[in-house]
């Protein structure tokens, strides 16, 4: 057994545990990063990157399909399944490198393998290449993230039943699949599969897909996929659940309707739930929330010294809030700033139409009996839009009606992930919609529709 010394360690090397530990290599700290699989945690291996590479396998499929309209003649296009998965793959293998290479940069020790904390300040590492190793520290920071949600007594064995998971690594394109939950990362999936020929049935058990996004982007969003084609059912349950020797049966129930389905593979897409697996020993309790570490405004748990970021901590589970929240915990644990907890956040769907959004939906605005007027521009009076052939979708902006105030925005369109970066940057800044309204934009852009969504809030808007 060995011992090593540190000012802080991190256990997990996902993007709120990685960012902690260079943000104290920045700050000239002694720190490690314990990661029991690879630099980079699940978003950068099985989730938000090798994901988005293979969308734009589906997109760029897509667009050559619809090539003609463009006055493009293109014959016999097919894809190679297995080297899209392979390509994915390679992606999240280069990013990792990636932040390999940050952690020498930034001097930190990266210990492969599963960190206990066997009593404050001081880590052992219980299981891995560096099982029996102790590190003593200062300081602890816990980013452990989540895992997939499971259903009781259904085996996920990554062909016939998978998460989100085994699904990024599948060998074959399954013929059909049934996707259980129409959060974001179900709906990514329907959209990919789809895209390249899948029979997908996409369900959620709440009134609408994408459940924490405006209803009207939503609806749009399920008026896109039905004329995609692709059958999406809302409000209803999945019942009765049976692998089979060709794939699964189950039963779809919305109210007193029962309707039978059979698929090659089923994909649960149900949530997620923390990760605390071996984290602790007997000699350290923290306190739990449903399962979720309790943390204050300085990030900090029950436990002196011991503090928590990201999803471990409850949502909104996203990266580049974990991100968010382990810089602010290692500045405010080191003295270089008051830390700040998160209230406002971009959320991005990456789906075609891509969804994103900040702030209240209109229904929470109307819970709060706040007086609110809203601005809405359509891309199709969008030059850009029509001329990329991209003319799907809006912008909305929601103001508050006495003083002007940006109380959410929602994006279904072209680029709506990117777009929805200036909204979050006026929000962050206090900028009222007539700052949006009144700034120049380039022509031809699709940024141009956020200025237009500003200015149609006050009846000015030039192109509707």
């Amino acid at each position: 057994m060995s011992e090593k010394a540190y000012d802080l360690v991190v256990i997990g090397g996902g993007p709120a545990g990685y960012a902690a530990a260079i943000r104290a290599g920045q700050l000239g700290k002694k720190v490690a990063c314990v990661e029991m699989e690879r630099a980079g945690g699940t978003c950068l291996n099985w989730g938000c990157i090798p994901s988005k590479a293979l969308l734009k396998a589906a997109e760029a499929y897509r667009t050559i399909l619809g090539a003609e309209k463009l006055g493009i003649s293109v014959k016999d296009v097919s894809f190679d399944f297995e080297q899209i998965i392979k390509r994915s793959r390679g992606v999240s293998d280069t990013m990792a490198k990636g932040v390999e290479f940050l952690f020498k940069k930034n001097k930190v020790d990266y210990v492969v393998g599963v960190g206990q904390i066997s009593a404050p300040g001081m880590v052992e590492i219980v299981d891995g290449e560096s099982k029996g190793t102790f590190l003593s520290t200062e300081k602890i920071l816990i980013a452990t993230g989540c895992k997939a949600r499971t259903l009781p007594g259904i085996d996920v064995d990554g062909e016939r039943v998978m998460t989100s998971r085994e699904a990024l690594v599948m060998k074959k394109r399954p013929e059909s699949i049934v996707i259980v939950g129409a959060g974001a990362i179900g709906v990514e999936f329907a959209y990919f599969l789809h895209s390249l020929g899948t029979k997908v049935t996409l369900v959620e058990m709440l009134p609408q897909i994408l459940p924490h996004e405006d209803a009207d982007t939503a609806a749009a969003l399920q008026r896109s996929f039905k004329k995609q084609k692709l059958e999406v059912h809302v409000g209803t349950k999945v019942e009765n659940i049976v692998k089979t020797e060709s794939g699964v049966s189950l039963e779809l129930v919305k109210g007193d309707k029962r309707t039978p389905v059979a698929a090659e593979a089923l994909l649960l897409s149900i949530g997620i739930v923390p990760y605390l697996d071996k984290l602790l020993s007997s000699r350290v309790n923290l306190n739990l929330d449903r399962g979720y570490l309790v943390v204050d405004d300085n990030y900090e748990t029950s436990s002196k010294g011991i503090y928590a970021a990201g999803d471990i901590i409850g949502p909104p589970w996203l990266a580049h809030v974990a991100t968010y929240e382990a810089v602010q915990a290692v500045n405010g644990m080191f003295g270089i700033a008051k830390p700040k907890r998160v209230s406002l956040f971009p959320g991005c769907t990456y789906c075609s139409p891509q969804v994103a959004s900040v702030g209240m939906t209109e229904a929470q605005v109307k819970e709060k009996g706040i007086d609110y007027k809203v601005g809405k521009f359509p891309f199709t009076a969008s030059g850009k839009a029509v001329a990329i052939d991209a003319s799907e979708g809006f912008v909305k902006v929601i103001l508050d009606a006495k003083h002007g105030e940006i109380l959410g925005a929602h994006i279904i369109g072209h680029d709506a992930t990117e777009l929805i970066g200036e909204y979050a940057l006026a929000m962050n800044s206090e900028l009222t919609a007539e700052d949006i309204h009144h700034t120049i934009h380039a022509h031809p852009t699709l940024s141009e529709a956020n200025m237009e969504a500003a200015a149609a809030a006050f009846g000015e808007a030039i192109h509707i």
